[in-house]
């Protein structure tokens, strides 16, 4: 039963996620915002939301190590896997703005959550955890993202690819009315059926988020961006991906932990340099390259990269 249940979770949250894109991204067509910010914003938010219903049922019912995993794991696939696919099925140069700005704000979110986690390493204290008021740092630095994101949007002209076709105001606002509930329910059930599948198979919570919940939450991001790559809509893809693993941190973690102060496990320290590593990684890959493309080689060494990951959690943290 509680796989049935994680299925329909897992379909009413990406379709949640579906409706509530289409409907934002209607209203904000009509606002004339540029794809590369509906990318960032709109989308990734849309996107996000999976991680986001997930992380409030997990804080909420005291399963931490689910609503860090999630993330960790989901930041991982939006970088290795969806980043990789994407990159495969069609290269994607990167725009100047892109990375010298977003790719190291997001680098700079990865960093955030690495000191706030760390208090036994950089204050001495018996225990880590992610405190309210962290939580209320993370937001302050999601303020600041949607801040210059606005910005981007004042300096930006409209492209002349659509994401959606224009569709009526009423119908925006009742997609994305929709979409919420069905990503609270859907929220709801895969928090309640993830904790029973990792108790009955004998396995940590760690593991779940960081496997099945993380990958079923950024299924959202993953159809997004291969619909965008086989489009060539390549600053779609990177403003989903980026902007998603920003909106993660600073968003779903901040949103967390001002809600239930969330412990946080030596443990993960790996799989958070990890995220640290791949970001900068990923910089290298499109500094270094002469038209700053993400290229099928480097989506190839993703991919194996995600493999040796996901190889390494089962074995090591089951």
């Amino acid at each position: 039963m509680d796989i049935v249940l994680i299925i329909i979770g897992f379909v009413l949250l990406l379709k949640g996620a579906d409706w509530l894109v289409s409907g934002s991204s209607a209203l904000a067509k009509k606002f004339n915002v540029s794809d590369l910010v509906i990318g960032l914003t709109v989308v990734s938010f849309g996107t996000s939301a999976p991680e986001l219903a997930i992380n409030i049922f997990a804080s909420t019912s005291d399963n931490t190590e689910l609503a860090i995993g999630n993330v960790l794991g989901s930041n991982l696939f939006n970088i290795l896997v969806i980043l990789g696919t994407s990159a495969i099925i069609a290269p994607m140069a990167v725009h100047n703005n892109t990375i010298f700005k977003e790719i190291p704000f997001s680098l700079l979110a990865a960093l955030v959550l690495g000191f706030v986690t760390n208090d036994i390493f950089i204050d001495g204290a018996t225990s880590s955890v992610i405190s309210r008021s962290d939580g209320l740092v993370l937001l302050s630095f999601f303020c600041i993202f949607l801040y210059y994101s606005f910005i981007v949007a004042k300096q930006s002209s409209n492209d002349d690819v659509e994401i959606i076709n224009e569709a009526p105001a009423w119908r925006g606002i009742l997609l994305t009315i929709v979409g919420l509930i069905a990503l609270v329910g859907g929220g709801k059930l895969l928090v309640d059926s993830a904790v029973n599948i990792a108790r009955a198979w004998g396995v940590s919570e760690s593991v779940i988020g960081l496997t099945i919940l993380a990958v079923g939450s950024s299924l959202p991001e993953l159809v997004t961006s291969i619909v965008a790559a086989r489009k060539n809509m390549a600053d779609i893809v990177i403003g989903n991906v980026v902007g998603s693993n920003i909106f993660n941190i600073f968003l779903v973690l901040g949103a967390s932990a001002t809600i239930k102060p969330l412990p946080f496990q030596e443990s993960s320290n790996i799989d958070e340099m990890l995220v640290v590593v791949m970001t900068m990684v990923l910089f290298f890959f499109i500094f270094n390259h002469k038209e700053n493309q993400v290229t099928r080689v480097h989506g190839v060494i993703f991919l194996l990269i995600y493999a040796i990951y996901i190889t390494y959690v089962i074995i090591a943290k089951s």
